[in-house]
This record gives structure tokens, sequence and C-alpha cells, in this order.
């Protein structure tokens, strides 16, 4: 409480914009570093977000969807040729990342809970996002049926290569996956 006695009111959107700067600055979210940037208790800060896990996937998928709809809108191809371009310039742009990099070497098993878990959340909307891509998609090869399954196995195999040294400790080759998630997409369930 401040010196008059009060609570300082904070929005969650208003947490998650501090925690994605947080974040940005120092490839992590430390709470009470965040909660004293806010210029709240962190009692308050748990209160609007519940968990440190909760706040991580919301800032990594706040800050992916950014490059993600960046890469959507510079795809110079359509079809298949484009979903894979989109997908191309996406892990381009999150491998340059420096404060995601950051953050996978400092706390590679919080990534890999809240990357991969569906209680963080991160994975479901990643797959969310790439139906919606696939949907762009005239005349796709997949049928309505199968699409939640053809987004869901295109993720798993993109996250894979993307995350294959958090997950094996080893890279996995860029083309090797690619040539997995064409054949994802060109079958006809």
């Amino acid at each position: 409480m401040g010196a008059t006695g009060t609570r300082r009111v904070v929005s969650q959107d208003q947490v998650l914009r501090g925690a994605c700067r947080f974040f940005l600055r120092h490839g992590r979210v430390e709470m009470d570093a965040l909660a004293a940037s806010l210029a709240i208790s962190r009692a308050t800060l748990y209160r609007v977000v519940h968990s440190r896990d909760v706040l991580l996937a919301d800032v990594l998928w706040v800050l992916a969807d950014r490059l993600l709809a960046r890469a959507r809108r510079e795809r110079t191809n359509g079809g298949v040729e484009g979903v894979l371009e989109v997908t191309r310039r996406f892990v381009a742009e999150l491998r340059a990342a420096g404060p995601f990099r950051a953050f996978l070497r400092g706390e590679p098993e919080t990534a890999a809970r809240v990357l991969f878990n569906h209680s963080g959340g991160v994975h479901r909307r990643a797959v969310s996002a790439q139906k919606e891509i696939l949907l762009e998609v005239d005349g796709g090869p997949w049928s309505t049926a199968a699409l939640d399954q053809v987004a869901f196995l295109y993720v798993r195999i993109v996250e894979s290569a993307l995350y294959a040294e958090l997950l094996t400790g080893a890279p996995l080759d860029p083309a090797l996956a690619e040539t997995a998630a064409r054949t994802v997409l060109l079958q006809r369930p």
C-alpha cells in the first residue's frame, strides 16, 4: 500500500506490456524486478498474472505473434510455398532474437515447460495461428476435417527443428525439417 493507504491498480494488459519490455531488455522475467518497475507489490503482480509461467507464456506469445504477423505480411508466395515461406521468415527472426536465445540458454527447463506443455499455452496458440495460415491457402491439399491435425503436426515439426538444441543438445538440419514439414502439407488425408 502507498503512503495514503491505497493500492495501485494495475491491469493484466499493463503487466503484460511491462513484462514484454522487461523480457526484451533482459532475456528473462524476474517477478520482483518487474513488480518494482511497475510500482506494485509482488503480491499484486501474482494476483494479476497468477504465475510466472503463465506470464512468460503470454510474453513469449505476444512477441512471437508480432514476428509471425510480420512474416505473413512479407510473404511473396502463395499456396504451400507461401506457408513454408512464412515459417522460414518466422524461424529466422526468432533465431536472431537475442533476448529469446538468452532465455533458452538461461532457463532451459522453464522454456521447455512454457513452450511445449499444454498448460503453457504457447504451443496451443502456435497451432491455432498455423491453422489460420493454412486457411489462407486456396485449394490446400488437406481436408477441413484434417486441418487441426495438419496444423498440429506442422507446428511440432517446426518446433523440433527450432528447439532441437534445447530438447536434445544438438541442432537439427533445417533442410530436413523443411522436407518433413512440406510432406505434412502435401499429404491428402
